[in-house]
């Protein structure tokens, strides 16, 4: 059985390099959800770039960021949070993490701001809240 999280990282073009290394232990090291510390299984998945030249978007021209995404399996998205808080960016306030757990139907985004990492998608409309769907 699987529990798979929608993850995209956009960040500076000077980040490049820091979103190779999480991507790298995205892979290798990441912890898996619900494992202590230390024990269970490790790596969850990668992040694969996604703009560049080789890279189709629209419009006529190359994005001015770089976007990273994957779909992680069994991840931590605690541990995954906590290692981008804690990377060391050369661009801080341009890195957003844009996350869809297994069971949601729309990301949500967090950003470093100071000295934390905040989420800046409301945490309603809720998906089991018909009454917001309702209401348009």
């Amino acid at each position: 059985m699987s529990w798979v999280a929608n993850v995209m990282v956009s960040v500076d073009l000077d980040d490049g390099a820091n979103v190779a290394a999480l991507s790298m232990w995205l892979r290798a090291e990441a912890p898996q959800r619900g494992q202590p510390e230390g024990l269970g299984g490790r790596g969850v998945g990668y992040l694969h770039r996604i703009t560049g030249p080789d890279t189709q978007w629209g419009g006529w021209k190359y994005p001015e960021c770089e976007v990273w995404a994957g779909a992680l399996n069994h991840a931590d998205l605690d541990a995954l949070r906590q290692r981008i808080f804690e990377t060391r960016w050369r661009q801080p306030n341009a890195v957003q993490l844009l996350v869809m757990d297994q069971e949601e139907s729309f990301f949500r985004l967090w950003m470093i701001r100071g000295n934390e990492l905040r989420q800046f998608a409301p945490l309603v409309p809720n998906e089991e809240d018909d009454d917001f769907y309702q209401s348009y």
